[in-house]
């Protein structure tokens, strides 16, 4: 017979990735984040886990390392760092496809070092700004932000949310997980700027010349100079092999000692991811703890997942059907059984940030450009952004698993 806890613990774990898949509850106006504290404490509630091994269960390094980057990124941006790389796409990009290049490169590269998020809410609306006084259609060159923003993430452990939580269980060296994924987020680059071209040829026929004055641009000189520094430091400290978790909080610390009115800063740390990622810890756990056994662990790895193709592949559905951290979440206990681990979660690492970009609901970065987007009146519909992601998702897995 089945123990009730081990039922309970399945249970609250179904109802919760369920819950996560559709981003509500029926009848409910409950986000992600609150969907993971509720399934956390019902954990707690049926006995599978205790307060102790909740808390053992949360990684407190991935929630460290998040916390840090989204200050420092929230300091780059109040300072109007990204404001004068705008007016610099404007100024040396002189006919559309060269801006639908500097757009990519630019949206592919901050996102590399910092979050894709972040970096696809300070962007969306300088490219719509610029765009629009250029007299060009803003779609394609949004659609260059988000898949840019996902492929170019791909490089890095601090690229996205994803890979802080791969470095973290993971263990492998800054340097040499870019070592390994670094090359194959510059080829998705180079692949983006030519599906996008390819896919909105009116936009990018004859060559037309591009004729438009940068905006003026309202930079706090010392703050976007100490926050440059600052990421210069840290980028450093981290290829020297300093642990990311601390260099990022310390960095983060630091550029609280400044003029700006702290609370400014705390408006742009989202909140809820934290809340979220604490939450998944707690159910997740409770659910290997509760439900998954060792020999079946070994049995399942050993027959299916073991292989790149087959982990890549399973790695690309989970993270549509349930976004990208959940699915890395829940594939944990399976890969922590297998012959190559690092290797395993270098595979996890690609297919769950390039999976991403296979439809408007496969990642974060694309329902924050489409959102913002709408917000400014520019429509992204499904079928648009569609027709470039799925070959653009394809031929990328394809790609970064002949690669690694």
């Amino acid at each position: 017979m089945i123990p009730p806890v081990r039922i309970a613990a399945i249970g609250v774990f179904a109802v919760t990735y369920v819950a996560l898949a559709l981003g509500r509850l029926p009848g409910l106006r409950i986000d992600r984040a609150g969907i993971a504290l509720v399934g956390a404490s019902l954990m707690l509630a049926t006995g599978a886990m205790n307060l102790g091994s909740a808390a053992r269960a949360i990684d407190f390094d991935t929630l460290a390392l998040l916390l840090g980057m989204m200050i420092v990124v929230a300091n780059l941006r109040l300072s109007g760092f990204f404001r004068l790389v705008a007016g610099w796409i404007v100024a040396t990009a002189s006919r559309p496809l060269a801006l639908l290049g500097a757009v990519t490169l630019a949206a592919g590269l901050f996102s590399a070092f910092l979050l894709n998020d972040a970096i696809c809410l300070v962007m969306t609306p300088l490219v719509i700004e610029i765009v629009r006084r250029l007299g060009r259609d803003p779609v394609p060159y949004l659609l260059a932000v988000a898949m840019a923003a996902n492929i170019g993430s791909a490089a890095t452990i601090t690229g996205n949310p994803q890979n802080i939580l791969i470095g973290s269980f993971s263990q492998i060296p800054y340097g040499v997980f870019a070592a390994h994924l670094a090359p194959v987020a510059a080829a998705g680059l180079v692949l983006t700027v030519l599906l996008v071209a390819a896919t909105h040829r009116a936009e990018f026929r004859g060559g037309a010349r591009l004729a438009a004055r940068p905006a003026p641009t309202h930079l706090h000189r010392p703050l976007a100079i100490k926050s440059v520094l600052v990421v210069l430091l840290m980028m450093a400290a981290f290829f020297a092999g300093a642990p990311p978790a601390e260099v990022a909080l310390v960095a983060g610390a630091f550029m609280l000692l400044t003029r700006v009115a702290t609370r400014r800063i705390y408006r742009e740390v989202d909140w809820p991811l934290l809340l979220m990622f604490a939450g998944l810890f707690v159910v997740v756990a409770g659910f290997e703890a509760a439900a998954i056994r060792p020999a079946a662990l070994s049995a399942l790895t050993a027959e299916g997942l073991g292989r790149p193709w087959a982990l890549g592949a399973m790695t690309a559905a989970l993270s549509n059907l349930v976004s990208n951290v959940p699915a890395v979440l829940v594939l944990r206990p399976f890969i922590d059984h297998m012959a190559e681990p690092r290797h395993a979660w270098l595979v996890v690492a690609m297919a769950a940030t390039f999976a991403g970009n296979l439809t408007v609901l496969g990642s974060v970065a694309n329902l924050i450009v489409v959102q913002l987007a709408r917000a400014h009146g520019v429509e992204i519909g499904f079928w648009r952004h569609f027709r470039v992601g799925a070959p653009l998702t394809l031929l990328t897995l394809a790609l970064g698993l002949w690669l690694l």
